[in-house]
């Protein structure tokens, strides 16, 4: 007894499954005017035509169809559309053509000749589109264009879109106008309520003052923000900037950037490096830190400035360069230390700045006093001008303000060095870029190594006066005359008292000169640089036309084949379902213009296999 309760209640459950499984029929709701039969064109078809009243009206299980002409295949639950197709589901999506067909068994709408699409956000139009309701997609393969108010106007060779995400795949030739810029890309994945854009391969956004280019990026098309990842770069009319990492602000004209930064003037013929960049192109400011390096790209011999920070502000014909907090030049002849360096790429002017907050009494603040090396000799003073010709890339000029302190190493001994100090220090360059001749003014002394003609040691000249004419050949000083009230003494080396080798304030920094690039870097604390995380790559996707798909074609074109054979034309009844599917030659194109789908993870019905090919065939 048991056992046949249980058997019944398998096969009512059967039933029911059975039942619910099979596809509802499509459903006539207005048949307009006429129905006619036409077994010779339209074998087992109804053909229905519009009344004066309204369009013919169908319905399958929530999409309704309105047209001028309906060509019904009740036993395939098929139909054809003609003239002034509009097919609607619920109160979100609405689809007009000039021809449409829609089979009940496999739920694929294809339609074609001035077809718009029109979903809540966007409105896309297409000469042909294929809706996959299982699966909530449309697609196109022959140029589509999307329309979004806020965005611009979105054109591509081949598009997608999924419904359930709101969410369009554009592919080949895509291109977004904006009144604002023009976006190139090979692959766009675009959300349409949102307005956020993700780019894939070579990439170009192009403005009126920047061009972005990027492999990887995200731009959002309602607030004109952008960020960009794996070769990215902009380009700020004369400024390009470029890193791992860039943020751009179409809006504020600002751009940042993180990581391995480098932002070359293109006017100057200067490079900025660093790891965090700021740019505000409408104010011609760039901030620069994390290992800045200032490049000033001269045919001869650049010049290199380090610091902690680094601002280049300014109109292209008028650069000023600043660089913050242990700031630190170097050129072949001439390196430099300061707080502080500004550099005027118009005038040529060179600054090594003193802290002016801390007190001259503080320990701190005469450390920091700025310090230039000049070949074999080296200046200091509460601040340094160097004055260059921008031209000829000539050093001119060298004016020390206060405290001015000369110092050069005796080439022949460990404990001797030539001195001049007093409260302002001018000096002038030849055309080889070397001191011909300084001066001294106020309050100077001097302590001088003498060398008879054999370079043997003679004795020290120590000095005061009220000025110092000093030239310079081959690197030292060869000749040199006191000014005004000097005074003036020589010792023999036997007799040098205590307190003569050195004047006052000497402090000799020869450890601390950069004589390498590299060398501006070595106080620096290690540098941790964020790890950036990017953007992910494309997701892959399976193909519109997925085995799913194929084989609910593949399906429904077996179930329309007829059960007798007749012997005549009516045993080579046309498969409806499969006949508007790209070939295969069509999809493996579709495929590699899209790299980033995922390899098929299902397979064709044994059984569909032979029809399906067939099809194809016939087409091919």
């Amino acid at each position: 007894m048991f056992k046949k309760l249980f058997t019944l209640f398998l096969l009512i459950l059967l039933f029911f499954n059975s039942h619910a499984q099979q596809p509802k029929n499509i459903e006539i709701k207005d048949s307009g005017a006429f129905g006619e039969i036409d077994e010779v064109n339209y074998p087992g078809a109804r053909i229905l035509t519009r009344s004066d009243s309204g369009q013919v009206h169908v319905f399958h299980d929530g999409i309704d169809m309105y047209c001028d002409q309906a060509v019904l295949y009740g036993k395939e639950n098929f139909v054809e559309a003609y003239g002034n197709v509009k097919m609607i589901q619920g109160d979100t999506i609405t689809m007009i053509a000039k021809y449409a067909e829609y089979s009940g068994k496999t739920q694929l709408a294809y339609a074609k000749g001035d077809v718009v699409l029109t979903e809540p956000s966007a409105v896309l139009t297409t000469q042909q589109l294929f809706f996959d309701r299982a699966k909530q997609e449309a697609f196109y393969n022959e140029d589509g264009k999307v329309v979004r108010d806020s965005s611009g106007t979105i054109t591509s060779r081949v598009g997608r879109y999924y419904m359930s995400k709101k969410k369009y795949r554009f592919l080949k030739t895509v291109k977004l106008v904006n009144p604002e810029y023009v976006l190139t890309t090979n692959q766009l994945d675009f959300y349409s309520e949102t307005g956020h854009s993700y780019m894939f391969g070579s990439s170009k956004i192009v403005g009126e003052t920047s061009t972005v280019y990027c492999e990887r990026g995200f731009y959002n098309t309602n607030n004109d923000t952008g960020y960009f990842t794996k070769n990215s770069r902009i380009d700020y009319d004369n400024r390009i900037v470029e890193g791992d990492s860039l943020f751009f602000d179409r809006n504020r004209d600002f751009a940042s950037a993180s990581n391995n930064i480098t932002i070359t003037d293109t006017i100057n013929k200067s490079i900025i490096k660093g790891h965090y960049a700021e740019v505000y192109k409408s104010k011609d400011s760039a901030f620069v830190t994390k290992r800045a390096l200032a490049i000033s790209v001269q045919e001869n011999d650049s010049i290199y400035i380090h610091s902690d920070t680094l601002m280049v502000t300014g109109k292209e014909n008028n650069r000023i360069t600043r660089a913050y907090r242990n700031a630190k030049l170097f050129k072949s002849d001439v390196s430099g230390k300061s707080d502080s360096i500004h550099v005027n790429h118009q005038t040529g002017l060179t600054q090594l700045i003193n802290l002016f907050r801390l007190s001259k009494r503080d320990a701190f603040s005469v450390k920091r006093r700025p310090i230039l090396w000049h070949l074999t000799n080296q200046i200091t003073g509460d601040t340094i001008y160097i004055k260059s010709n921008p031209e000829t890339e000539k050093l001119d000029s060298l004016i020390v303000f206060e405290n001015a302190f000369i110092i050069s190493k005796d080439t022949l001994s460990a404990d001797y060095f030539s001195q001049i100090k007093g409260k302002r220090l001018v000096g002038l360059f030849d055309d080889e870029n070397q001191l011909k001749q300084v001066y001294i003014f106020k309050n100077s002394e001097s302590v001088f190594v003498i060398r008879d003609e054999n370079d043997e040691f003679v004795g020290l000249d120590k000095a005061r006066s009220a000025n110092i004419e000093m030239y310079f050949a081959e690197g030292g000083i060869y000749y040199y005359k006191r000014l005004i009230s000097s005074e003036a003494n020589t010792y023999p080396e036997k007799d040098i008292p205590k307190g003569v080798k050195k004047l006052k304030d000497f402090d000799w920094r020869a450890e601390k000169r950069p004589t390498s690039v590299e060398d501006l870097f070595k106080d620096d604390p290690p540098l941790n640089l964020p790890t950036i995380k990017g953007l992910a790559p494309a997701v892959p996707e399976e193909e519109f036309f997925d085995e799913d798909l194929l084989n609910r074609v593949a399906q429904a074109d077996i179930e329309s084949k007829p059960k007798i054979r007749y012997g005549d034309a009516r045993d080579e009844k046309p498969l409806k379902a499969s006949r508007q599917i790209p070939t295969k030659q069509v999809r493996d194109d579709i495929k590699r213009a899209n790299p980033q789908q995922s390899k098929p993870k299902k397979t064709l019905k044994k059984e569909a296999l032979p029809i399906l090919n067939e099809s194809f065939k016939k087409k091919e």
